[in-house]
């Protein structure tokens, strides 16, 4: 890690993992909130385990929290970054730069300071556009992918203007999250109305717990914070442009593609293989969008299959690395 960043303070409060309630037993002790300077802005990241490393990319309207369930389980295996992008949370909020190929580069910035080369990479919703971006623009730096629960704009068909009524609540808010103003306006004071209805139309059958909305609309509830989460969807014209000319190199890393069955089902498969060319798909079942809240112990067995092949190369050139000093 660069000497800037272990001069930074340390995180305390609200989004911090000192201020995050419900954290599974334990979580403090393994993992802790870290700001770290990139250069460009100054990023939060809460960190622990040991291993290769796993970046972790929240989508929207979460932050690193949203895979609180997991993290610890991840930690046995990898040393997992998860990251409040550029704009939410706690991490630094410019007024530029949310295209998906500018925050890719942040990612790539934050594990440049950490110290990690390579390392495998997994992103939901907005972060799965996010992924998707660093994956393609860095094919150096990331072993394998995991995404999910979103499509990628300029790639997979667009939003139809008018929504069936089976989709309608949990897509509207995508035309609406991309307005200039008009969106805080109708928002601010009222984000328990919005955020919440969010939460619930987006869930199928299984509703998060109330401590979590009421965490996330907590994190929203001031002007900065809020006109930081709606920058990546006023970027997502420009992502589009962007995505099209990466469509045209495609991915050749493994690719894990999950969707949720009462929420996206096969469509994120069905995205990432217009782009790239080994792609697995998996569908959870009884799982509405929030794939890491609402379904961690199938998402954890899927995650640890399909991460095995990278945790044990890593492990084997360690051994080589331990070998060769000795020898």
């Amino acid at each position: 890690m660069s000497s800037s960043s272990t001069d930074l303070p340390t995180p305390e409060g609200h989004g911090s993992v000192s201020g995050a309630p419900n954290l599974p037993e334990g979580f403090a002790d393994a993992f802790t909130s870290r700001y770290v300077d990139t250069g460009e802005l100054r990023l939060h990241a809460v960190i622990g385990g040991s291993g290769p490393p796993l970046l972790l990319v929240h989508g929207w309207p979460q932050t690193w929290y949203q895979y609180r369930l997991v993290m610890p389980a991840l930690a046995r295996d990898f040393q997992v970054v998860a990251v409040d992008q550029r704009g939410i949370g706690l991490s630094d909020k410019p007024e530029g730069g949310y295209d998906t190929g500018t925050v890719a580069a942040d990612l790539v910035a934050l594990m440049d300071a950490l110290g990690h080369q390579r390392f495998a990479l997994l992103g939901f919703d907005t972060g799965m556009l996010i992924s998707y971006a660093l994956a393609a623009d860095h094919p150096d730096r990331v072993e394998c992918l995991v995404v999910g629960e979103a499509p990628l704009p300029g790639v997979s068909p667009p939003t139809p203007l008018i929504l069936p009524d089976a989709v309608k609540g949990r897509l509207w808010h995508i035309s609406f999250n991309q307005q200039d103003e008009v969106n805080e306006q109708l928002v601010r004071g009222r984000e328990d109305i919005f955020i919440g209805a969010e939460y619930d139309a987006s869930a199928g059958k299984n509703k998060l717990p109330d401590y979590a909305v009421r965490y996330y609309i907590d994190t929203l509830s001031n002007p900065e914070a809020l006109h930081g989460s709606f920058q990546l969807y006023r970027g997502f014209n420009v992502t589009s442009a962007q995505n099209e000319q990466r469509k045209t190199r495609r991915l050749t890393l493994p690719v894990l593609a999950i969707g949720g069955a009462e929420s996206s089902g096969e469509g994120p498969g069905n995205a990432m293989k217009l782009v790239a060319d080994d792609v697995q798909s998996l569908v959870i079942a009884d799982c509405g969008h929030w794939l890491a809240e609402q379904a961690p112990a199938e998402l954890l067995a899927a995650l640890t299959a399909f991460l095995a092949a990278y945790r044990d190369r890593a492990a084997a050139a360690d051994s080589a690395k331990d070998h060769a000093a000795v020898t």
